[in-house]
Order: C-alpha cells, then sequence, then structure tokens
C-alpha cells in the first residue's frame, strides 16, 4: 500500500550535518504517523523520531532531541530529518516507517509501524 525510500545519508565529520528525506508513495493519505528509526552495527534498531500526518505533533528520543529535527511536506509526500551537531554515535542505517491507520500507539516499538524503507547509511567520523 505504502513504499518508502530513504535517500541523504552519507559521510560527514563530527559537528556536521545531513539532511534525510523519505520518499512516499501509494497510499500515502493512509499513514496516521512517519517516523525514523536507525540501527547501528551489533545494536537493535531504536526510534529517532515521529511526526504525525498534520506536522502538528513530533517527538524525540532523548538521545538526539536538541539535535535533530523531523518534519514532513505533505505535498510532495516527503519526510524529513535534518541532523546537526553528529557525533560518531548518530553513525547508522537510518530507516523511515510508517503508520497504517488512526489510534492510540507506542511511538518508539517497531512493531507499531507497517510499512518501511530500506534504509540510508549515515557515518559521522571523529
Amino acid at each position: 500500500q505504502v513504499q518508502l525510500v530513504e535517500s541523504g545519508g552519507g559521510l560527514v565529520q563530527a559537528g556536521g550535518s545531513l539532511r534525510l528525506s523519505c520518499a512516499a508513495s501509494g497510499r500515502t493519505f493512509g499513514s496516521y504517523a512517519m517516523g525514523w528509526f536507525r540501527q547501528a552495527p551489533g545494536k537493535e534498531r531504536e526510534f529517532v523520531a515521529v511526526v504525525t500526518r498534520s506536522g502538528s505533533n513530533t517527538y524525540y528520543a532523548d538521545s538526539v532531541k536538541g539535535r535533530f529535527t523531523i518534519s514532513s511536506d505533505n505535498a510532495n509526500n516527503t519526510m524529513y530529518l535534518q541532523m546537526n551537531s553528529l557525533k560518531p554515535e548518530d553513525t547508522a542505517i537510518y530507516y523511515c516507517a510508517a503508520r497504517g491507520y488512526s489510534g492510540s500507539f507506542f511511538y518508539t516499538r517497531r512493531d507499531e509501524y507497517h510499512y518501511w524503507g530500506q534504509g540510508t547509511q549515515v557515518t559521522v567520523s571523529s
């Protein structure tokens, strides 16, 4: 129903910035919320940030608060993650995800999202 494609990853020095994009196609109107997760080698996939369909509500993992900003452009069916003040521990594959229906949910849980992209690599060097 929904296809997600991430882009914008790359190699950056510590303290630098990157902007990730997630382009959505298909039945995007059915998505209640979209979020970003990341997975570093040897670690579990973890929640990063989420934005509701309206864009009026955002939530962030404590590890990225004040540094990352999530946003959405509904006209272009695209979600963004602006990452500033990057740290080596931000190195991971970043995945975008979409929740397919409304209702209360635990936004940090992977199984609360129904659609996933293939991921984009972010590497922060020290």
